[in-house]
């Protein structure tokens, strides 16, 4: 029996490392080609991530919000630098210029985040992120990933085509995943995500041998600020600023949803803690080129895909993902994982995340009236995630970043209704 234990736990530890790898290795990739870096440093960003990835996920695990969460590289966060770094010819603005200014701003909202924490803000940040609020978060935070998954798993060629061959080998890797979570016994179910990874690599490298993902060759060279030394840049200190802010979404979000899936009540203190940690992470962040980081909500629909709610195997599985970024051969090998692969895999399990969206709104009657508070930021929010940011080329650029991200812009939609209507009167009038 303890033997059987110990095997759950590896396996379990396993899981989590490709989950985590998986959510990780694409982001610090995309802002090196976003940023035009030289490839030496877009190596050293990722061997980078991957380490502090790892060791953020312990420390949160184990002294922070204390669930099995992980935290890594905020989407919303991800998205904003990737639109500024994408529209620096239009701006008028270097990539440094622009570095510069994330750099400055998520400083001042790492510093501000931490100042939350210490001195006991956080009542007052709640009554701004209502739990409608995160409801509405929760949706687009699921559509946001599933687009993003769905996109992924295609295997989009260059000229934006779908490559056929590896879409039908990604809709084989989705349906088992998905057979082996319906119908599958409790030990292979619980497994399903890690199945899912190994059989698809294997069948992905049998089937398209010549189009495997190369092995990192680059020798990492080590800088501070990569993305640009700090500056005065206000109008990018500003979005990034806001967003770094915003970014506490996910940790609201994140623990509540962790505690009810454990069917136990989150203290003040965990909140309090994760909170500070993550300003400290967000500090960190802009030093070494990297997205900063924040509890990741979409570990809910992870962990209601393999039932397993144990910490030890998530912390393990952190660790282990730090010692793969300290050995160059862990990170070459790791790195021909299809992405295609990953994404297909991760499509399933975040399919979960629109359960507990959906589970956020039980209990909540609406009327014609109060359908409102959640209909218009979520479906505005959905249809600016479908619109091309080049068809605001003519907005202000300074709101350009705002309006081309749907995820903000609905969270920003639903506290402006939240604070500047009665739903409560309009309840009381139909009764």
């Amino acid at each position: 029996m303890k033997s059987w234990g110990s095997s759950v736990t590896l396996f379990s530890s396993f899981q989590w490392l490709f989950f985590i790898f998986a959510n990780t290795v694409v982001v610090p990739i995309s802002i090196g080609a976003a940023f035009d870096l030289p490839s030496d440093i877009t190596e050293m960003t990722m061997r980078s991530s991957l380490v502090f990835t790892g060791i953020a996920c312990v420390i949160q695990g184990w002294k922070g919000h204390r669930y099995p969460i992980m935290e890594g590289h905020s989407g919303l966060l991800w998205g904003v630098m990737l639109n500024l770094g994408l529209s620096a010819p239009s701006i008028g603005l270097s990539y440094a210029a622009i570095g510069g200014g994330i750099a400055t701003g998520l400083l001042a909202a790492g510093v501000v985040t931490m100042i939350i924490a210490a001195f006991n803000l956080i009542s007052y940040v709640q009554k701004i992120f209502t739990p409608m609020v995160m409801t509405v978060y929760l949706f687009l935070l699921t559509f946001q990933l599933i687009f993003v998954f769905f996109k992924g798993m295609l295997g989009i060629t260059d000229a934006g085509e779908i490559n056929i061959p590896v879409s039908f080998l990604s809709l084989a890797i989705v349906l088992l995943v998905s057979i082996l979570k319906i119908k599958g016994p409790r030990t292979i179910s619980n497994f399903s995500i890690l199945i899912g990874i190994i059989v698809g690599w294997i069948f992905y490298a049998l089937l398209f041998p010549s189009t495997g993902v190369e092995a990192a060759t680059t020798v990492a060279s080590f800088s501070l600020f990569p993305l640009g030394m700090p500056n005065l840049e206000f109008g990018i200190i500003a979005i990034a600023f806001f967003a770094g802010l915003l970014n506490l979404c996910n940790t609201f979000a994140s623990i509540q949803a962790a505690s009810e899936l454990l069917k136990e009540e989150a203290s003040y203190n965990q909140y309090r803690k994760s909170i500070f940690m993550t300003g400290g992470f967000t500090i960190l962040s802009p030093l070494l080129g990297l997205v900063p980081y924040t509890p990741f909500t979409s570990s809910i629909g992870f962990l209601q895909s393999t039932q397993i709610y144990g910490r030890r195997p998530f912390l393990l599985g952190g660790a282990l993902l730090t010692l793969i970024g300290l050995i160059p051969p862990f990170i070459s090998f790791l790195a021909t994982m299809p992405i295609t692969v990953g994404n297909a895999v991760l499509f399933v399990a975040y399919l979960q995340l629109f359960g507990t969206a959906f589970n956020s709104v039980k209990g909540q009657y609406f009327t014609s009236d109060t359908i409102f508070r959640l209909a218009v930021p979520v479906l505005i929010g959905v249809s600016l995630m479908n619109v091309l940011p080049s068809a605001f080329a003519n907005v202000p650029t300074l709101l350009q970043p705002f309006l081309t991200n749907g995820l903000i812009m609905g969270v920003l939609i639903s506290i402006v209704l939240e604070k500047s209507v009665n739903w409560k009167r309009f309840e009381q009038l139909q009764n």
